[in-house]
């Protein structure tokens, strides 16, 4: 299948793109090169190949959950630019 002038034009159109009537056969070339190669790499045997998402394969690096002291109260509060019973003090953000 072959990408035209008139199917790239209608593509930037809705995609909101705007392309330069001189650039538009340029831009058809190189999306018929991408093809081009789909079909290059279509041919390759892939049978014995299992389907992965990642080359390399993932492991999460969790560090080890530990309890270390947090900060008092007080000086947690402290820098607070309102504070009322020992809580942050925070304007309303819903009607109720």
């Amino acid at each position: 299948m072959k990408i035209t002038n008139k199917d790239v034009q209608q593509v930037a159109l809705l995609s909101r793109l705007e392309i330069p009537a001189a650039e538009v056969e340029q831009v058809t070339g190189e999306l018929n090169a991408i093809l081009d190669y789909m079909l290059v790499l279509n041919r390759v045997d892939t049978s014995g190949i299992e389907p992965t998402a990642h080359v390399l394969p993932l492991k999460n690096v969790m560090r080890p959950d530990q309890a270390v002291p947090s900060l008092c109260r007080e000086l947690a509060l402290s820098n607070a630019p309102e504070q009322e019973e020992g809580y942050f003090k925070v304007p309303k953000i819903m009607e109720g």
